[in-house]
């Protein structure tokens, strides 16, 4: 089988990229599983971290990849026949079931456990995998596969954070830190199809520039100072409802004091690290809300899959690659040079 090959840990991810055509087939479907033929997958930051080492994970070589658009092309047991032939996309976060203790209070407010195809399990940067068919869903088979693979994970997380967990509504304004990445373009499409008005930071203008042409409202370009003065600026000093911030430690402050009362600060990663420092007195002084949020449900998904089909929501592509030329994705997503999501075709 042709694969996209991690064949060791280290930073940078780049050099330790192999492309194999020896990869072990597939066994068959497992009861509940589908086997989905790759027509193009996407990466994600994930895909770094994996790539230089986290806490667990443990087995090199392996595939990374949580995002694909394929063809199932067999069903396991249990799995009816309507989805063969189907073009599908897969929600790589697999929920675990909670255990059953008598000792454990109810779960009523219990977030779910997952666990990560293409970081638990090896992933979609192969020509073929399995899935389970709870996790995936249809978009069409006129859809384009390429912006299909693109928009799986990062919308879901975007939609899960902004609409589900953080209750966003049509109209209420939102600040996005670090515009540029497959979340933050995904957060920008959600809140302009919510008809939100948008502001976004970056530290380079021209993804600020393209961030304008995509419809964000307002533009802060962030120096690594404290840019809340800005933000607020473009709200006529009101403050924005909604953060949505996966920068973490370099830009949490400067979010908090962007927020107007009662605004919600919703964070979904920390790629400059999850020691921020915070204003505690602000927080409960303006009656904020801070909501953390990974990934999303697989009703969660279905819904934005409805959204995809029905023309409302489409991912921003930066550039597509041959499967052969993995490397290169890699090397551009590693110095950050994208503005939207990165694309393998198979």
């Amino acid at each position: 089988m042709r694969a996209v090959v991690l064949t060791r840990r280290g930073s940078p991810v780049a050099p330790n990229i192999e492309f194999r055509r020896d990869w072990p087939e597939l066994p068959e479907p497992a009861p509940g599983q589908v086997r989905i033929k790759t027509l193009a997958s996407a990466f994600n930051h994930m895909d770094l971290w994996v790539g230089r080492g986290l806490p667990g994970i443990d087995g090199y070589p392996r595939i990374t990849g949580c995002d694909a658009c394929g063809i199932v092309e067999r069903v396991g047991p249990g799995v009816p026949d309507a989805w063969l032939n189907q073009k599908v996309i897969v929600n790589a976060a697999v929920a675990l079931p909670e255990r059953d203790d008598p000792r454990d209070p109810p779960n009523s407010s219990l977030a779910p456990n997952y666990e990560l195809i293409g970081e638990h399990h090896d992933g979609m940067f192969r020509e073929a995998f399995l899935a389970p068919v709870s996790n995936i869903a249809a978009v069409g088979n006129d859809a384009d596969p390429i912006k299909a693979a693109a928009f799986g994970l990062c919308f879901l997380t975007a939609y899960s954070a902004m609409v589900t967990k953080g209750q966003l509504r049509p109209g209420q304004s939102v600040l996005i830190t670090g515009i540029g990445g497959g979340v933050a373009t995904s957060a920008l499409s959600i809140a302009r199809w919510m008809g939100c008005p948008a502001i976004v930071t970056s530290r380079h203008q021209w993804k600020l520039d393209r961030a304008k042409e995509l419809g964000a409202t307002g533009c802060t370009l962030d120096k690594g100072h404290d840019w809340s003065k800005d933000a607020r600026a473009l709200t006529n000093k009101r403050g924005v409802d909604m953060a949505i911030d996966s920068t973490g430690k370099s830009t949490h402050l400067s979010a908090i004091k962007s927020l107007a009362r009662g605004g919600a600060y919703v964070t979904f990663g920390a790629t400059t690290g999850g020691d921020a420092t915070t204003d505690l007195t602000r927080v409960f002084w303006n009656q904020l809300r801070i909501l953390g949020s990974t990934m999303g449900s697989n009703e969660e998904f279905r819904e934005l899959a409805a959204l995809f089909r029905a023309g409302h929501l489409a991912p921003v592509v930066d550039k597509v690659f041959d499967a052969e030329d993995a490397v290169h994705a890699y090397e551009r997503l590693e110095a950050g040079e994208q503005f939207g999501k990165l694309v393998l075709k198979w």
